[in-house]
């Protein structure tokens, strides 16, 4: 089990919130999504984490994967008896960290209580079937209040949508939406390949799936619930960065009003959102990395609005989010366990 921190303790008591431990499981704990989920859960103040599921690393302490995570939690990864781990009574959730493709899967393999809710952060389900809810927060977060099923969003998608989103709101998007991006390493998995060696990578760039990435299709489904009828064009064309975390993605699309009208229509949409604001000054990835954080900073040049949009792919764009989705759906402070330090420099 994990050791609750100090600062839990204290949280608790400052907010007066006298309840159970929320009692979670996570499939597929040994990747980057996994270990983060971790390392985030395990200062939790209302979560308890019940087991940590790794067929590879089944019967090792969590710490002799994720390494730094020694010291701080006593976790032994869990191979054997899955049905038997999500039986257990007093379940509440579980989280799939598996490969694209391995939700759908498991979950024809395993019979699931029907108390148990399920955040999923593969792609399996981002289409919404199967009764799953989007879990973008700041497009659908009445969707995700009290939801039994999440799909966790696609990282160059949240960053793309909080781009654009506020645009979307107002019907404002009238041509086609161009995007540059550039992504981290450890946005490929950990699965070892030619692009993510350390000898292509390092000092390195290239584009891939330029126009025909997989996040695509979230991201015009995402952008059509708030744009009845969108219909225009999202070209995307991705990169392969010289990091190991983060995300900028570059956006812009034709826009007629002034910075100032479009300042404030983002700061109006994203007002009531703990984690996504505006910056009137420009923005660097070390601003959002290790944390739940989107920055969002606005130009606007010859009739063309730029957003600049940074995220962590594996916090925002992923493990965080999943924890933000978690707080939602149970009814807890949005950003409880959420409040983590960029390194800045």
């Amino acid at each position: 089990m994990s050791r609750n921190s100090r600062e839990s303790v204290d949280l608790k008591l400052k907010t007066g919130l006298q309840m159970t431990n929320i009692n979670i499981g996570i499939i597929g704990a040994a990747g980057y999504t996994g270990g983060e989920l971790i390392r985030i859960l395990i200062n939790h103040p209302f979560v308890n984490i019940a087991f940590a599921h790794s067929k590879s690393q089944a019967g090792k302490p969590v710490h002799e994967t994720h390494t730094d995570l020694l010291g701080d939690t006593d976790l032994v990864f869990s191979g054997d008896d899955t049905q038997e781990l999500l039986d257990q009574p007093g379940l509440n959730a579980i989280f799939l960290c598996s490969g694209h493709g391995e939700s759908k899967k498991f979950l024809a393999a395993h019979a699931l209580p029907e108390t148990v809710k399920v955040i999923d952060l593969s792609t399996d389900f981002r289409d919404e079937t199967e009764g799953f809810v989007y879990g973008l927060p700041e497009l659908q977060r009445g969707a995700i209040i009290g939801a039994s099923k999440i799909a966790n969003p696609g990282c160059f998608a949240t960053s793309i949508e909080l781009a654009i989103l506020p645009l979307a709101n107002a019907g404002l998007i009238t041509d086609d939406i161009h995007v540059s991006a550039v992504t981290g390493s450890t946005g490929a998995g950990q699965a070892l390949s030619a692009t993510t060696h350390f000898s292509w990578r390092n000092n390195n760039i290239s584009i891939y799936k330029a126009f025909t990435h997989q996040h695509l299709t979230e991201i015009k489904m995402s952008l059509g619930k708030l744009q009845t009828g969108f219909d225009k064009a999202v070209n995307f064309v991705p990169y392969r960065g010289d990091v190991t975390r983060g995300i900028m993605a570059n956006v812009y699309t034709p826009f007629e009003g002034t910075l100032d009208e479009a300042k404030s229509m983002y700061k109006s949409f994203y007002e009531s959102h703990p984690f996504t604001h505006v910056s009137d000054v420009p923005i660097d990835l070390k601003q959002v990395i290790n944390t739940n954080k989107c920055l969002l900073h606005l130009e606007v040049h010859d009739g063309q609005l730029l957003i600049s949009s940074i995220i962590d792919n594996l916090t925002k764009g992923a493990s965080g989010q999943a924890v933000q989705n978690m707080n939602i759906a149970f009814g807890l402070p949005e950003d409880a366990g959420l409040r983590l330090k960029a390194p800045a420099f």
